[in-house]
């Protein structure tokens, strides 16, 4: 038996024996120092200073009236990204994978329907999420590198009359970006909910919740809003709620119930303690909105369009083709590039890592082992830092003896331009 220890200042219970404490796990006690890298690949993307900044204020209580006043701030940041009236926005303490289960948990219950479009890992991951709360699932499959198809979807959902519809509007495995034309009437026409997951999408290209009809929608902190992992924006029509109100069984999850979460961010007009808000990373939100706010949504679109352009006429020069071949079907957020043949992809993101400190990512899913993923999102999208990568891609491949061959897919729209 370990020896015991001096315990007369210490407050254990009667009868509670105090064994010599152990220090062999006890932690190095210097400051933490991390390397300096550029995230260019599918996220987390390197976090806007200001967002930093803000998450270094002092703690308050997370039932304090400044709180919750930056928890309103908050909210109004979400309607304006999200290009809704609705009440009904908050933010998912977790990453996207918290927005997908709340998703899932509070739109569907045991034994319905849901159709799952299916262009990458992440409409994978909605399958397995919602069989595991007992739906029934339909996995609609697009073509490789491609959207699916509308005329695909319809069928399904006249063939299924499923009580939800599932699409990835911006698929970061694949690098597709998936319409959302029409989408929201047709469900409606088929009593069904529109669920959508724009993590990689939300702040990068359009969105518009209630003009385009979309019930329940979910994204991520950490990509083209330029805040560190942490938090899942969240959104849900007033369709959504009536289902959500109208449930015959309880949400079979306590942390991501929406009947209890939605009271603590005041949806139902009061303040109801439900768990402990992420009180720093709720300042990074507030600031991350507000760099939205002043910015301008219009702004941060026309620029990650004109990056995307930027980005591909360089690959184009370099004779890099794109994964994705239809230009309405590719993502500008988080690009895929095909590696070339004889090209070993691992080498060359050695090579940007160790040279650069530059993160260009392999693929993922259904593109492991085919491409490369760049990301443009938020802070990073800068011509500067696509000038790096490209300069990575030109060195690197160069290492491996790579000639240049001109693209067979290069689009006519995607020549060379200029960018400051």
């Amino acid at each position: 038996m370990a020896q015991l220890t001096d315990n007369s200042a210490y407050s254990q219970r009667p009868g509670e024996t105090v064994p010599k404490i152990s220090e062999k796990d006890r932690a190095n006690p210097s400051p933490l120092k991390v390397p300096s890298r550029l995230l260019m690949g599918p996220g987390p993307t390197n976090a806007h200073p200001r967002v930093l900044s803000a998450q270094s204020l002092p703690l308050l209580g997370h039932l304090h009236p400044p709180f919750l006043a930056i928890m309103d701030e908050i909210q109004r940041g979400l309607r304006y990204l999200f290009q809704t009236t609705s009440p009904y926005v908050l933010l998912v303490s977790g990453t996207g994978h918290a927005g997908m289960e709340a998703t899932i948990a509070n739109c569907l219950e045991p034994g319905e329907t849901i159709v799952v479009a299916t262009s990458g890992i992440w409409g994978q991951r909605v399958c397995d999420l919602s069989e595991r709360y007992g739906a029934k699932v339909v996995n609609l499959e697009s073509l490789p590198a491609a959207a699916v198809k509308l005329e695909d979807i319809k069928a399904s959902l006249e063939q299924h009359k499923p009580a939800a519809l599932f699409l990835c509007q911006g698929e970061s495995s694949t690098g597709v970006h998936q319409s959302l034309a029409g989408l929201g009437e047709l469900c409606h026409q088929h009593g069904a909910l529109l669920l959508v997951d724009t993590v990689c999408s939300l702040g990068g290209v359009p969105f518009f919740a209630d003009d385009w009809g979309v019930d329940c929608m979910y994204s991520g902190s950490q990509k083209c809003l330029s805040a560190p992992p942490g938090a899942a924006p969240f959104f849900m029509s007033e369709r959504a709620m009536k289902k959500l109100k109208g449930r015959k069984t309880t949400v079979a999850t306590y942390m991501l119930d929406m009947n209890l979460v939605g009271d603590y961010w005041g949806w139902y007009g009061k303040r109801w303690y439900h768990h402990t808000g992420p009180i720093s990373m709720w300042y990074g939100m507030r600031e991350a909105l507000a760099i939205v706010a002043e910015q301008g949504l219009d702004s941060m679109w026309k620029r990650h369009t004109e990056l995307g352009k930027y980005l591909w006429a360089g690959l184009n020069e370099i004779g890099l083709e794109p994964y994705v071949t239809d230009p309405a079907d590719r993502l500008i957020t988080v690009n895929t590039i095909r590696v070339p043949k004889d090209i070993d992809a691992v080498k060359l993101i050695t090579f940007a890592m160790t040279k650069f400190s530059l993160e260009i990512s392999a693929g993922l899913g259904p593109s492991a082992g085919q491409v490369w993923r760049v990301g443009l999102m938020g802070y990073n999208a800068t011509a500067a830092n696509i000038e790096l990568v490209l300069t990575a891609f030109r060195q690197g491949l160069a290492e491996q003896g790579y000639s240049k061959s001109q693209p067979k897919t290069q689009n006519p729209q995607e020549s060379r331009v200029d960018y400051p």
